[in-house]
């Protein structure tokens, strides 16, 4: 888990092989692979050397390939052709986007690193070799190593795809506190492999060391196959003599390592949060009940919980905070046993719940005094319903929290909005991670519970003196847990002080604590010294890596100018210490095109997202494909239909998605005029078997008052018709809107948005936004940044999203997504302006509606009936697709479909 307060490990991580195409048998030979690792207490350098060289009488392609952990930052890559250096240089990001940017628009694959894995990025370059001709691959990165449930972990994964003559790696571990245990694994050694490992420990250092022999790698005799496939692990800790921790100092520079042991834990106080709403339908719902179970089974006696739900509305287990007697536990795991899925998403009100039962709980006196109190949110989606604008929503709850309460957002799967979760969690002292959609999720669930379930000091504050220690990293700490570490580090400006000093100060269940420390500098640099492990620099690297990690975790809680001002230092940091950080890049010059020379940029999380979400949808439509005959068969004209069409049917003119299962019972109807490409086929929801096959995106997401889940509200019209959606003569808000003019999309193009207080009409189209009133006639693009003030109303565009607000009146919000999803989506917030007099196909919504059923029928049923105004309309528990944090992605929610004619 990253965060320095909780100090958590993130693996560091070697992958080596070549790319398929690059084998002996293509003529390329990897003659030589090192691995060479120097650990000097906790940070890591590590260099990977591949050696290569062509045996065809060809040229040929080599590809160099290593997995690192996404917190390493790359210091140096270097090619050396037949004798020549090709070295990369960091440069600042701006400065190598241009090159970067050709390369992308000549069809280059230009990144260098890319998201392969939950904790893993790859660096890949590939490079012509001539016939006999050699290559040497050399990369560095630095790591600090984050302790974790009491060790730290190097895992290192070994798949070179071949035979290689010279295989080695070395690993060198110095700990000047001393190694309380060092245990090494694999996961593919033998007994014959098994020979070529050794491990030499001492009291402070220890060496690692793994050099098959061909005969060894070789899986049978006789033939070239590796036996080298899989993860080489070394798990060790330190040991801790002293409460007041350890201190490394070394050219000027200090680290200062803290993690008391023996320590009794605090009691602590957790909500947690979970999302039912329909898009955790599936596995994801059954895995969090799994999770939640043996979180339950776990949890301490001597610890207070409670547990909120959320989809439309939100839902409390207990109203106020208890403690986990065998009795409440029970009954919580009959309430998780019973949580089901269905709904929107409404993050804000269920977080501000969860603030409400530990602020009620703490004034009622029912929690310990010294105590730690926390909020766990699970969610799969975004806000869109309640308060959905996340800049309000993350306002909302840390005015709420108030610095009282650590916040901790966990982002189950790709549709999250990792940025939104960061954030809120980073305002309000936690962290934010990503849940993978995969087998072992709630294994995901448990192991993060896990590193915050124990908590032994609380309000931690690291000390030093001012006038002689400067440019410190954070010091100021929330809450420690058990089995991790706090890590410090700065520079030492008095080059006369002989002594150094600090002082902690912590909270433990009983008594405020006070450590006191004091280390002799002259003689801590002379060990440092004296090891032939250390790197003579490597205290000042770490605090510099460190403080680059932090400043950059500022930015995100940072705007305007402060926001920049870091970005600045973290920058020159960054380049002073060659660093690939997310502020710079690598650029590598390939001799065989020196003029278009490739770009290494660190990924970010958003692009994590779309590398690995990519390969996850991928996974998921082959393993459907395999299942679903259908999805690769023809139209009834014998023409066979692409993936993206080839399965269809007509709500309301709208397309299903192709990547749904449907089964042998459902057919597909053509309606000739508005789908041309499907022919004598039908369609026909199998309701039974398929009650939640998923639609595309809907017109109109509404919320009636108190009736939970929400309804999705398509109406259907023929090409450029204008249908009155809104009149409210008795507040003065009037809607119209204009169907789109290509007949196979039936989305609207335009909305015309008219008030008479203020007297103004917004005309919006997918080219422009016409505001007319009095006094104002202007015209606003979709890429405007100057919001438009009349009277008490704004309008304001970012990222192609439309806002206009204005006090005692309903508010719209536009999403426009642009090419190729060309049509606008329009949302509604303050509908409980509307008068009892509003109407319109849309209008007619928002005064005396009902479902027929119960909130507890409607959980199993697919179809329902709803009263609006007297009228009796049918609707059907579909997925639909809607914006909301931004007009990039979509998300995917369950609702009730209720389509509409216009007349």
């Amino acid at each position: 888990m990253e965060g320095q307060a909780l100090g958590l490990l993130l693996l560091f991580t070697s992958v080596l092989w070549p790319d398929n195409a690059a084998t002996l048998e293509n003529g390329i030979d990897i003659y030589s692979l090192r691995v060479d690792c120097k650990v000097t207490s906790r940070f890591a350098r590590s260099t990977i050397t591949s050696k290569v060289v062509n045996r065809a009488n060809e040229s040929k392609e080599a590809t160099f390939e290593v997995e690192l952990p996404k917190t390493a930052f790359i210091t140096n890559f270097t090619m050396t052709i037949d004798g020549v250096d090709y070295p990369g240089t960091i440069k600042e990001k701006a400065a190598a986007q241009e090159q970067y940017d050709r390369a992308i628009s000549q069809g280059q694959s230009a990144g260098l690193v890319k998201a392969t894995g939950r904790m893993m990025e790859t660096f890949e370059v590939s490079v012509n070799v001539a016939a006999a001709g050699k290559v040497t691959f050399e990369l560095v990165y630095e790591e600090l190593l984050k302790r974790k449930l009491g060790n730290y972990q190097l895992l290192i994964k070994v798949k070179p795809k071949q035979l290689v003559k010279h295989f080695q790696i070395d690993v060198h571990i110095f700990e000047p506190q001393g190694i309380r245990f060092l245990e090494t694994s694999s996961t593919f050694m033998t007994n014959e492999l098994s020979e070529a490992l050794s491990k030499t420990i001492t009291e402070t250092k220890a060496h690692v060391s793994f050099n098959p022999t061909i005969d060894q790698q070789r899986k049978n005799p006789g033939l070239e196959v590796s036996l080298l496939d899989g993860d080489l692990m070394i798990n060790y800790d330190v040991r801790r003599s002293s409460s007041s921790g350890d201190v490394q100092i070394i050219n000027g520079y200090f680290v200062h390592y803290f993690a008391p042991a023996q320590m009794p834990a605090l009691s602590k106080n957790v909500v947690f949060v979970i999302d039912t709403s329909g898009s955790m339908r599936g596995r994801k719902i059954v895995q969090t009940r799994e999770a939640l179970l043996k979180i339950l089974e776990d949890i301490s006696s001597d610890d207070f919980f409670n547990l909120v739900t959320f989809s439309s509305s939100v839902s409390r287990w207990k109203d106020s905070m208890v403690k986990a007697t065998v009795g409440n536990v029970s009954e919580a795991e009959n309430f998780v046993k019973s949580i089901r899925d269905g709904g929107a998403t409404n993050i804000n009100d269920a977080l501000l719940t969860a603030v409400t039962i530990l602020k009620q709980s703490e004034e009622s006196e029912v929690l310990p005094e010294r105590s730690v109190s926390m909020i766990i949110l699970l969610t799969d989606g975004q806000p869109n319903t309640g308060e959905s604008n996340i800049e309000q929503i993350q306002l909302n709850v840390k005015r709420s929290i108030m610095d009282k309460y650590t916040l901790y957002c966990l982002g189950f799967g790709f549709d999250v909005d990792y940025k939104f979760l960061e954030k809120m969690a980073l305002e309000n002292g936690g962290l934010a991670r990503r849940i993978y959609e995969d087998s072992d999720s709630a294994l995901q669930l448990q192991g993060f519970y896990k590193e915050v379930a124990n908590p032994i000091l609380k309000k931690i504050q690291l000390e030093y003196p001012d006038n002689s220690i400067s440019q410190l990293t954070e010091t100021n700490f929330r809450q420690l847990f058990d089995g991790s570490e706090i890590v410090v580090a700065g520079k030492i400006d008095d080059n006369e002080l002989n002594h150094f000093i600090a002082e902690i100060k912590a909270q433990t269940h009983t008594a405020d604590l006070v450590y006191k420390v004091e280390e002799n500098i002259a003689e801590k640099e002379e060990a440092l010294k004296q090891s032939q492990y250390v790197f003579g620099d490597f205290v000042e690297r770490l605090w510099a890596y460190l403080t680059i990690q932090q400043l950059l975790e500022k930015v995100i809680l940072a705007t305007g100018d402060v926001q920049k001002d870091l970005q600045k230092k973290a920058l020159e940091l960054s380049l002073k210490y060659s660093f690939v950080t997310s502020l710079t890049s690598m650029v590598v010059t390939k001799p065989e095109d020196q003029d278009n020379p490739i770009v290494a940029n660190k990924p970010t999380e958003e692009r994590q997202s779309e590398d690995l979400g990519a390969k996850q949808s991928s996974r998921s439509h082959k393993k459907m494909s395999a299942r679903n005959p259908l999805l690769l068969g023809y139209g009834g004209n014998g023409q066979h239909l692409s993936k993206q069409f080839l399965l269809s049917r007509v709500i309301s003119g709208e397309r299903l998605s192709s990547a749904n299962p449907i089964d042998k019972d459902t057919h597909v109807r053509n309606t000739a005029k508005q789908h041309p490409y499907i022919r004598d086929t039908h369609v026909r929801n199998t309701a039974k078997q398929h009650p939640y096959i998923r639609d595309q995106y809907t017109d109109f997401l509404v919320q009636l008052p108190n009736q939970g889940d929400p309804i999705c509200i398509s109406v259907s019209g023929e090409p450029k018709d204008t249908i009155d959606l809104i009149a409210d003569p008795d507040t003065g808000v009037w809607v119209n809107g204009t169907k789109m003019h290509r007949a196979k999309y039936n989305y609207f193009e335009s909305f015309d948005i008219t008030y008479k207080d203020p007297d103004v009409t917004i005309s919006v189209s997918r080219s422009k936004i016409t505001i007319q009133s009095v006094n104002v006639n202007t015209t606003m693009s979709w890429f405007e940044t100057s919001p438009v003030k009349i009277d008490s109303m704004q309008i304001s565009i970012s990222k192609r999203i439309l806002s206009i607000t204005t006090d005692g009146k309903a508010s719209f919000i536009i999403y426009y997504p642009g090419s190729p999803k060309r049509f606008l989506q329009l949302k509604l917030t303050g509908v409980h302006h509307f008068s009892n007099k509003v109407s319109g196909k849309l209008g007619q919504f928002y005064f005396n509606s009902t479902f027929d059923a119960s909130a507890d029928d409607r959980q199993t049923a697919h179809e329902t009936l709803l009263t609006v105004q007297g009228k009796k309309m049918q609707a059907t528990r579909i997925l639909k697709k809607i914006y909301n944090t931004n007009a990039e992605r979509a998300d995917t929610i369950t609702c009730w479909l209720v389509n509409l004619k216009h007349d």
